[in-house]
């Protein structure tokens, strides 16, 4: 039973997307200029928070997910290898863009996922991508924070464990990531 689940599942993740909200593949990955702290706070499932503050002090890797989106449950496990591999230096965080009636299911998404960081649900501003990460409303999407919690790096899109490691990379040697992170 669990072997027939784990190729259904591998089975989909390998499936194109035909009803993704994904951006075409020449969507842009950007470095950003530093701009101003990003301020946030999201209520993760299991009572905690997502905010600016639990991520102070390290890089830190958001993804934007939706629980009905293949990419999305794509992102959501190279996230987990990413974080794997960095550990502790670090912090990782999922944010659904769904609404709070939407719980059963994004609970459901992350049984399935098992993410190793903590997940939460976006608030209504977010979702319409009017809240502190400004016109992200695509899934998946992610940003990079830097330390302070600057916004460093955005990509609209799927995006592999092996270039948010070189993205990662670069932005902890000082330098823009050139690679695209698709």
């Amino acid at each position: 039973m669990i072997r027939a689940r784990r190729a259904l599942l591998l089975a989909l993740l390998a499936a194109p997307v035909a009803c993704s909200s994904t951006p075409a593949p020449d969507a842009p990955t950007q470095s950003i200029t530093r701009g101003p702290r990003v301020s946030f706070s999201y209520e993760t499932l299991d009572g905690g928070t997502l905010s600016t503050d639990s991520v102070a002090g390290r890089f830190t890797v958001i993804a934007f997910v939706a629980t009905y989106d293949d990419s999305s449950h794509a992102q959501a496990r190279f996230l987990s290898t990413l974080v794997r591999r960095h550990v502790p230096r670090i912090n990782a965080g999922l944010v659904v863009l769904e609404p709070p009636h939407h719980k059963l299911l994004v609970e459901s998404f992350v049984k399935v996922v098992a993410p190793p960081y903590p997940v939460a649900m976006a608030d209504e501003a977010t979702i319409e991508g009017t809240g502190p990460f400004q016109g992200l409303h695509h899934v998946p999407s992610l940003v990079i924070l830097d330390r302070q919690g600057h916004e460093v790096f955005r990509n609209l899109g799927l995006a592999s464990a092996d270039a948010l490691d070189a993205a990662l990379r670069s932005l902890e040697q000082g330098k823009a990531p050139t690679t695209n992170a698709r």
